[in-house]
């Protein structure tokens, strides 16, 4: 009687793994869509819909792109958040998702309720300074900035924006002070520069480049911790002398937790050869932003540090989310 109870439990047992790898073996088996929490023509829409074409062949299921913007990325993301994890509703987001729970009460725990599939791409920017300013080198700011603590005034692109935080990092590893003057947009936050109401900042590569190449402003490093493809003249700060520091403004494809390994696995595989094509590298390049693609245990690495990092950053800043 013991002998014919274990058969039918190790029957049973290889009945619910073969049905398992069955149903990841058809995965997918209707459209996929993609929720980007941002309008169409963002950054972030530029690259999803290269990326639903390219999955849309791979995957051999329409994928398909869904804008919901609004509430700063939160109204999208926390869609994706609460939706069942079965691999058919995806969200592509920037990095500000690692920077929302240190400045708003949020509906979700972006660590929690989000497993991440792939860190797609990677968008440096690059620290500027207005060519009037005496310096050359970071070594040179740093300490031109020591002797004239809360003299010199840094844009960016609006409070608790990754040109915002990408400056404030620098400030909180350096121990400098400058006071912040938030523009309304990347454009306005160069244009000021170049015009003289600030004196330094952290803009997107793709921004302030064509105006470093004809010498409106002085590029001084770039603050990714590899050297940026588009400027691969330009050190990295931590090569310049700041080390430990590393931003990116990134862009990463994420689904709600709980999903099922064997469907992460199969997004991870295939987003991370879409990125590496030909046709999205040349998209992304308009843009100077770089094709990555990680494994989901290394973008979860990435995602923890930074909320942790950020974290940090806002509450010694005593930045407030607008």
């Amino acid at each position: 009687m013991i002998l014919i109870k274990q058969r039918a439990q190790l029957l049973a047992a290889s009945t619910l793994i073969a049905t398992a790898g069955a149903g990841a073996q058809a995965y997918p088996s209707k459209a996929v869509r993609i929720i980007v929490p941002q309008s169409a023509g963002g950054s972030t829409d530029l690259v999803a819909r290269p990326l639903a074409q390219q999955l849309t062949q791979s995957l051999g299921q329409s994928v398909i792109i869904e804008n919901r913007p609004g509430a700063g990325s939160v109204i999208g993301t926390d869609l994706v958040a609460k939706a069942p994890p079965d691999g058919y509703t995806l969200l592509v987001v920037a990095a500000s998702v690692t920077m929302s729970p240190s400045l708003y009460k949020l509906p979700f725990d972006p660590l929690r309720d989000l497993v991440p599939v792939s860190q797609l791409t990677s968008l440096p920017n690059i620290l500027v300074v207005h060519p009037s300013l005496p310096v050359k080198s970071v070594k040179e700011l740093i300490t031109f900035v020591k002797a004239r603590p809360g003299q010199l005034n840094f844009g960016s692109s609006g409070v608790a924006t990754g040109t915002h935080l990408s400056m404030e990092l620098f400030m909180h590893i350096t121990g400098l002070k400058m006071v912040h003057i938030p523009y309304k947009g990347g454009s306005l936050n160069v244009n000021a520069l170049i015009a003289g109401e600030t004196q330094v900042n952290f803009s997107t590569i793709s921004t302030a480049l064509q105006h470093v190449k004809t010498g409106r402003l002085r590029a001084l490093a770039v603050s990714t911790a590899k050297r940026a493809t588009a400027a691969p003249e330009v050190p990295t700060v931590a090569e310049a002398g700041v080390k430990g520091y590393d931003y990116s403004s990134w862009i990463g494809l994420l689904a709600p937790a709980k999903t099922p390994p064997a469907i992460i696995t199969r997004l991870n595989t295939e987003a991370n050869k879409a990125v590496h094509t030909n046709e999205v590298k040349a998209i992304l390049a308009v843009e100077a932003s770089e094709a990555v693609g990680t494994t989901p245990d290394e973008f979860d690495t990435i995602m923890k540090r930074e909320v942790t990092r950020w974290m940090q950053v806002v509450k010694a800043a005593g930045i407030k989310g607008e």
